[in-house]
């Protein structure tokens, strides 16, 4: 069912991305007046066509849908009539081919706001800014950061929820910069922690940065009652069953979740003695945590998730909703940092100060997709929104064979005052093309490196 539910939330999301940035082109060329004659979601041989329109546009489904086109009259494609020669691409301004070309990204975007603005006019439950117990040596740690302590701003700027501060928090992270936090801790005392971010790996934002800084979620305590055991898990294998009490590990007494997820994060692929308590029944079970290394760590997991009694997280969860106007601000300013930030993350992979790891290709992505859609709409909503960010940012790069590339040429040509020669334009093309594969290449080869590592 998890793997259903995977492959149709990232076919829906791909389908929504692609449908909305290639309308966006077929809008912007139909009130240029230029004829469209093929708008395609997917590539390769047609599964699905239809004519519609006063030009007969072919409406088209592919089978491979990674992407999409919208085919224009163009007198580069094959032989115009003469009585439609003002109609074809080519023969269009260099500000109307622009603003066609620029279209696609720019309803990406607009999509993300109205994603958003929808999120913030509706709300949002989202846990509260609360932070859990630091890890010894952590970036947190040093910085005084304790459990109970509730962050109320960062840096000047207020926080409502743990996803305010994660934002925030990876945003000065980029730019190693200090991150003050004010908190009120447990006691209700008003202090200042300060977050030394320069101390932050280049490599350190694959998965989740925060945790890797010392920073995760309150919880209260847990009791140490499996919940779940994930399929073909070493717990499955132990003959772990949700409802299980574990009372000690290698006669050591276990009073927590967090107490039973320290022992076995610490002896990946050491053999442990457990004892638990099933009903009435005690029981005793040898396993061996597999052995898990992810950014030069090695810890254990046996993969089981704890019972959690939904009334003791009530008051751990805050609904953080807008008015119409202030919703819309907040929808444009969170679609422009996010597109800022994918630029500053990229500009630092290409100088070497954040690492290649971080890019992320269809596998992944696909991944997220799935968890989002578990989670809930918002959840999924939200996802799409940022997913739709990281596709108009990557189509305005200045790579021949995106639509940035073309941007880069009627730029020149604005300069000039002459379109780029035939010549320079294949040129480009080749190394556009050569440089695309090469990081759908590397982008795999991460997906494929976080499968094998878990």
């Amino acid at each position: 069912m998890n793997a259903f539910i995977t492959v149709a939330a990232f076919v829906i999301a791909l389908a929504v991305l692609i449908i909305i940035h290639e309308y966006g082109h077929y809008l912007v060329a139909r009130l240029a007046g230029v004829k469209v004659l093929r708008f395609s979601v997917g590539f390769g041989r047609p599964m699905w066509m239809r004519r519609r329109g006063p030009d007969g546009t072919e409406w088209v489904v592919c089978a491979v849908p990674l992407g999409g086109y919208v085919k224009m009259l163009d007198e580069h494609e094959g032989r115009v009539a003469p009585e439609e020669l003002h109609r074809a691409f080519n023969r269009q301004s260099v500000w109307r081919r622009f603003a066609i070309v620029s279209a696609g990204p720019l309803a990406n975007f607009l999509l993300a706001v109205v994603l958003y603005w929808l999120l913030f006019l509706h709300g949002v439950p989202e846990a509260k800014p609360i932070v859990g117990v630091p890890e010894p040596g952590s970036i947190a740690a040093a910085a005084g950061v304790q459990r109970g302590d509730t962050i109320l701003n960062i840096n000047g700027e207020a926080v409502a929820s743990w996803q305010d501060v994660r934002w925030r928090v990876l945003q000065l992270a980029v730019e190693r910069q200090p991150a003050r936090f004010e908190v009120m801790d447990r006691d209700r005392r008003i202090e200042w922690r300060t977050l030394d971010l320069a101390r932050f790996a280049a490599d350190g934002f694959e998965g989740d940065p925060l945790a890797r800084m010392g920073l995760r979620i309150y919880r209260p305590d847990v009791e140490p009652v499996i919940g779940k055991v994930m399929t073909g898990g070493v717990a499955e294998r132990s003959g772990l069953r949700s409802g299980d009490r574990v009372i000690a590990i290698d006669g050591r007494p276990v009073r927590t979740w967090d107490e039973l997820v320290a022992s076995v994060r610490a002896h990946p692929g050491e053999r442990l003695g457990m004892e638990l308590k099933r009903g009435t029944e005690e029981i005793r079970v040898a396993l061996a945590p597999d052995i898990i290394e992810q950014n030069g760590e090695r810890f254990g997991r046996i993969g089981a998730s704890p019972h959690i009694d939904p009334q003791s997280m009530q008051g751990l969860i805050t609904t953080v909703s807008y008015g119409p106007v202030a919703a819309l601000k907040l929808a444009f300013v969170r679609t422009w940092d996010t597109a800022a930030f994918s630029l500053r993350m990229l500009g630092k992979m290409m100088v070497g100060e954040v690492s290649w790891k971080n890019l992320s290709g269809p596998i992944t992505i696909a991944d997220y997709a799935g968890q989002s859609a578990q989670l809930g709409l918002a959840a999924y909503v939200a996802f799409i929104a940022l997913i739709s960010i990281s596709l108009g940012v990557l189509n305005l790069l200045p790579i021949p064979l995106l639509d940035g590339g073309h941007l880069m040429y009627y730029v020149v040509e604005i300069v000039k005052g002459s379109p780029v020669s035939e010549r320079v334009m294949e040129l480009g093309q080749r190394l556009g093309l050569s440089l695309l594969l090469f990081l759908m290449a590397f982008a795999f080869y991460n997906d494929i490196n976080r499968l094998l590592s878990g």
